[in-house]
């Protein structure tokens, strides 16, 4: 995997196979980061990663400005791959990453973020009580965006702003505000 964009462009880094993850593929992850860039400024952005996995997104994130990256993986070898990796990259101090459930850690957190990314598993029995968890937590003018497969729509939620699909790979793009029909 690389990093696409940013001061840290073209870095690369290989997760070890004891982290049980599905990594957004670089082809992927240019295309959303294609469409985030028309949405959005990175400069000075604070954001939250959940089901972190491997913390390519979060990676992503900071290379482009954002100032501060919170990720939430439950996975042990997936925070201490999360922190390794920040520390080559030098983005240790701009990079959190949070060892807790994500339910939980929504559940509690007080914080709020201007981008939000969620990776959950394909399969997620309660996938969508992740809009409602989310939401709460997403600044007025932020974005929230859950990637997932054909198997999951969340066309009919109201704070639903589109979908872009990358193969197998589909991102659904939310807003704070309800759309207005």
């Amino acid at each position: 995997m690389r990093i696409i964009g940013g001061k840290l462009r073209g870095r690369r880094f290989s997760a070890p196979s004891s982290i049980p993850a599905r990594p957004t593929t670089d082809l992927a992850r240019e295309g959303l980061f294609n469409v985030l860039s028309n949405l959005i400024s990175f400069e000075e952005l604070k954001a939250l990663e959940l089901f972190a996995g491997t913390g390519s997104v979060g990676y992503e994130l900071i290379s482009r400005g954002a100032a501060q990256a919170t990720l939430v993986e439950q996975h042990a070898a997936s925070i201490a791959f999360i922190k390794k990796t920040a520390k080559e990259f030098g983005i240790e101090n701009e990079l959190k990453a949070i060892r807790a459930d994500v339910f939980s850690f929504l559940k509690k957190s007080s914080e709020s973020y201007s981008l939000i990314f969620v990776d959950p598993p394909y399969a997620l029995p309660n996938m969508h009580e992740l809009c409602t968890l989310i939401l709460p937590k997403l600044k007025d003018d932020g974005i929230a965006i859950i990637e997932h497969d054909y198997r999951t729509s969340f066309e009919q939620q109201p704070h639903f702003l589109r979908a872009k699909n990358y193969g197998d790979t589909i991102f659904s793009f939310f807003t704070k505000l309800p759309k207005t029909t």
